[in-house]
């Protein structure tokens, strides 16, 4: 049977004449004692509530995985070998993904993924959109400044595509060069470095990795950036793709997991964490499925 509105304030009203009444009752104890001691006891009453909303409102990321069962992840689905998702299947597989769930095993709940991308990195994380990062996020001065980082798992240095038809750029040496066009992905780690690193050569920022693939294999750039992971990918699924490295370390750069700040107990789980994949082989195991030992940070 359906209440209305004017049953449920009938049905109210003695609940708020007994709490008004216990209010009254409490006031009429606070104000029988001595004001220093009411006083003392109405702040004591106030700071515990204030503790409390402020418990609830900063939840442990910790308790807040055990809750629901459930650990969050933030990937970006495009990142063969590290978050790959599968367009034939739509599988999920790489080595952040096999750690993400042996993570969630060890926490004794389930993984869940949702999309992210490093455009979005920053805000997804510290608007708790997930509980962590695990797509080999690339370790920066900004993103160290934003966000708690782990200890890195990962490490690769920078690999340039280009197009196997182009004459222009055989070896590393002649990417920087007048008239090269040199392309990145907005909101990767190469952005900033090659912008800062290149001295001839003009750089095109694409909005995404899918244009800025395109714009080599279709000629309007002449080489991207990425790194080991991504050149793989190229190489495996493409027939046009060739990849050039460095003769010597051009930016080695570690990769880490990304959690939002002051979740410092979180951190230091996730830490003892890497520390035990890499230790007991895990990371390695998982890296050699994937074909990219030669990422792997030694214990």
């Amino acid at each position: 049977m359906q209440t209305s509105a004017d049953d449920e304030g009938r049905e109210s009203g003695p609940a708020r004449r007994g709490l008004s009444r216990a209010w009254l009752d409490r006031n009429r104890s606070l104000a029988a004692l001595p004001s220093f001691i009411a006083l003392a006891l109405r702040t004591l009453l106030a700071g515990i509530a204030l503790m409390w909303t402020a418990a609830a409102a900063h939840a442990d990321v910790l308790d807040e995985v055990g809750a629901r069962s459930a650990l969050i992840v933030c990937i970006w689905p495009e990142y063969y070998g590290i978050t790959w998702r599968n367009p034939r299947d739509l599988t999920l597989s790489g080595i952040d993904i096999d750690l993400a769930k042996a993570l969630a095993s060890e926490l004794g709940v389930s993984a869940q993924f949702i999309d992210s991308s490093f455009a979005h990195l920053i805000e997804d994380v510290t608007q708790r959109r997930c509980d962590i990062a695990m797509f080999g996020i690339g370790v920066t001065p900004e993103r160290a400044s934003r966000l708690l980082l782990t200890e890195p798992h990962l490490a690769s240095d920078v690999v340039a595509i280009v197009h196997r038809r182009n004459k222009r750029i055989r070896t590393w040496i002649d990417i920087d060069r007048t008239g090269v066009l040199v392309a990145v992905t907005r909101g990767t780690y190469h952005e900033p470095l090659m912008r800062a690193r290149l001295k001839r050569a003009e750089l095109l920022v694409a909005g995404s990795a899918r244009a800025r693939d395109e714009s080599v294999e279709a000629g309007r750039a002449d080489v991207f950036m990425t790194d080991a992971a991504y050149a793989r990918r190229m190489i495996d699924t493409t027939d046009w793709a060739r990849a050039i490295t460095p003769a010597s370390p051009f930016q080695i750069t570690s990769y880490a997991f990304a959690i939002r700040p002051g979740e410092e107990r979180w951190l230091n789980r996730v830490n003892a964490f890497v520390r035990r994949v890499k230790l007991e082989g895990d990371l390695l195991e998982s890296a050699k499925r994937h074909g990219l030992e030669s990422m792997v940070i030694a214990p």
